[in-house]
């Protein structure tokens, strides 16, 4: 067993396919331990060049409604009335912390994913890319 740190991508490459043969590995062997550490090494190297991001809010909150076999209306109550609710799915509306607080209690999902800012639609990243363009050819004519 000649295991080495992952620094890199074909360090890691390497790692991969030596998984991949020791996949198999009886449990208790000499070939399974050495499958055990290079699976921490690569889950460490993937953590720090592949992280993966939060969800958004919004998006967390509507898989866990379907999760759970719910819709929209369940969340009555728990962030707010019918308008409340309508804004923040469609991202017209923060959370509140409040809000952040009930959803967390009463559906379990991470308050981390919740209190990150909400990312803007397409449609609306659009509009200010033309903005800055159209601002961008007046300073250029001035």
């Amino acid at each position: 067993m000649d295991i080495k740190p992952i620094k890199s991508e074909r360090d890691y490459e390497q790692a991969l396919q030596r998984v991949e043969s020791l996949w198999k590995a009886p449990e208790g062997s000499a070939e399974s331990e050495e499958l055990d550490v290079l699976a921490t090494l690569i889950e460490a190297y993937e953590r720090e060049h592949f992280p993966i991001d939060l969800p958004d809010p919004v998006e967390a909150i509507k898989f866990r409604l379907e999760q759970e076999g719910k819709d929209s209306r369940a969340l009555i109550g728990v962030i707010g009335q019918r308008t409340r609710v309508y804004e923040v799915l469609r991202g017209k509306r923060s959370l509140s912390l409040n809000m952040i607080r009930e959803l967390h209690d009463k559906f379990g999902i991470p308050a981390n994913v919740l209190i990150q800012p909400g990312r803007k639609t397409r449609k609306t990243a659009g509009r200010v890319s033309s903005r800055r363009l159209r601002s961008a050819r007046l300073k250029k004519s001035a």
